[in-house]
């Protein structure tokens, strides 16, 4: 699952990186569990290599930064952690310069903090031409929908003692699990960034819409 680095140290960061990924988010609920980050981090890194393919070797991304952001993307998640925590990461399992970046695409993999920036109009040149900042983005984005999605809509839900399902009208409706999936999961498919993740996301967009339709059928049966 881990890419393979040509040096002993590098494998020690990762390895370190994990460790503390895994400390960290067993403190969260299951809809952000260490098992959500290893699955971003192996489509992270699958995403990587796949756009490897196409690109010159000036402008591959870089796998270990791949690796490490994935490994790192939650572990201060606002939903989970105070102001205070958020404000230091302490991103430093990197000694050279790839700390920064690192810690820069941390920062910025999330949902919401892209909608901030482009409702400031502050998405800049490095927002658009990262890939390993897309292809972060992308693994974290494709585990919200899809199979794995539904699962995670429902888990969050839960800790957080929100409906899963109301009729509409109800004043628990828009707080709910389904609505959830209006809000945001079925726009995700079309603010991916690598080609492989658009391809990726068709299927799991497609189950999602007949998740949806299953719920509105069985809600509606006819006694």
């Amino acid at each position: 699952m881990a890419a393979e680095y040509p040096s002993k140290e590098e494998a020690m960061v990762v390895a370190a990186a994990e460790e503390l990924m895994t400390k960290t988010m067993a403190r969260y609920d299951p809809s952000h569990d260490a098992f959500h980050v290893q699955r971003v981090r192996k489509t992270a890194l699958q995403l990587a290599r796949t756009v490897s393919e196409s690109l010159p070797e000036d402008k591959k991304p870089d796998l270990l930064v791949v690796e490490l952001a994935a490994l790192l993307h939650d572990l201060l998640d606002k939903k989970y952690v105070s102001a205070e925590e958020a404000a230091d990461p302490g991103l430093d399992l990197v000694e050279d310069g790839r700390a920064r970046l690192i810690a820069r695409i941390v920062e910025n993999v999330s949902w919401s903090t892209e909608k901030k920036l482009i409702a400031a109009g502050k998405i800049d040149d490095w927002y658009r031409s990262c890939v390993e900042l897309h292809c972060v983005q992308d693994a974290d984005r494709l585990d919200a929908i899809g199979a794995f999605g539904i699962l995670r809509c429902a888990a969050y839900s839960a800790a957080t003692n929100h409906a899963l399902h109301t009729p509409k009208g109800d004043p628990a409706h828009e707080s709910s699990a389904i609505q959830h999936f209006y809000d945001k999961l079925l726009h995700i498919k079309d603010r991916l960034k690598t080609e492989p993740g658009k391809k990726l996301a068709d299927k799991r967009h497609k189950l999602m819409l007949d998740f949806l339709q299953a719920v509105e059928d069985e809600y509606d049966v006819q006694s």
